[in-house]
């Protein structure tokens, strides 16, 4: 928003009737709580293969999701802008960075669950570096680039492009993520955090790996 400020008035005004319709889209945030709790129940359970399969079905559901968001962004394009206004300059543009939202949310709903998975396997930090990764070394300049330094309709497009960059990025690293988890060793992991914390252990987590601190957890059977 700050930087469609800089664009001018129409810009703003364009993309602010836009920002509201990405709000009523924020289902995708709700659905990555649900299955981050999901997911961390199943291996707290040490099921890693329900685990899996809530992870997979909750990304392909939201991409179900963004998949509407893209038909209902361009279904509405030419109406959603008069729900608010009636300058013909500012539904103009609103009618044509509409789709461009749109595709943003098919990767944007996908990208957000897929955070709520990796939360679920204790891992937040990797769902963080991918995100600043992915909006602020790869979106964000080219927004600025195209929106500032562009030409032509570069200069109109440009922040809305730089932003769908950055979703298909961050959904392509988060879905690799979740692609080469390892869900038995994640289930080990938590039984032993578990097992470690029932014994007034400290475990350590680092890169993945187990390193235990203090009080060793001994399993007798």
């Amino acid at each position: 928003m700050l930087l469609l400020g800089y664009l001018g008035d129409l810009e703003l005004a364009g993309g602010s009737l836009a920002i509201a319709f990405a709000n009523i889209t924020g289902y995708s945030v709700l659905s990555g709580f649900a299955v981050s709790t999901r997911v961390g129940n199943e291996l707290g359970a040490n099921r890693a293969y329900k685990a899996k399969l809530s992870a997979v079905v909750s990304i392909f559901m939201a991409a179900v999701m963004g998949f509407s968001a893209v038909v209902f962004a361009t279904a509405m394009r030419h109406r959603w802008g008069r729900m608010f206004t009636g300058d013909e300059d500012i539904l103009s543009l609103t009618a044509v960075v509409l789709p461009i939202l749109g595709l943003c949310e098919l990767g944007n709903c996908p990208q957000t669950v897929a955070c709520g998975v990796v939360r679920g396997t204790l891992r937040p930090s990797v769902a963080v570096n991918v995100n600043l990764s992915a909006f602020y070394l790869v979106g964000m300049p080219v927004a600025v680039g195209l929106g500032f330094l562009g030409f032509g309709w570069a200069w109109v497009f440009g922040l809305w492009l730089g932003w769908l960059l950055a979703q298909v990025c961050c959904a392509g690293l988060m879905l690799c993520v979740i692609g080469t988890t390892d869900w038995d060793f994640e289930a080990r992991r938590a039984q032993q955090m578990m097992l470690a914390n029932e014994s007034n252990g400290d475990v350590g987590i680092m890169d993945g790996q187990e390193k235990q601190l203090t009080n060793v957890v001994t399993l007798t059977s």
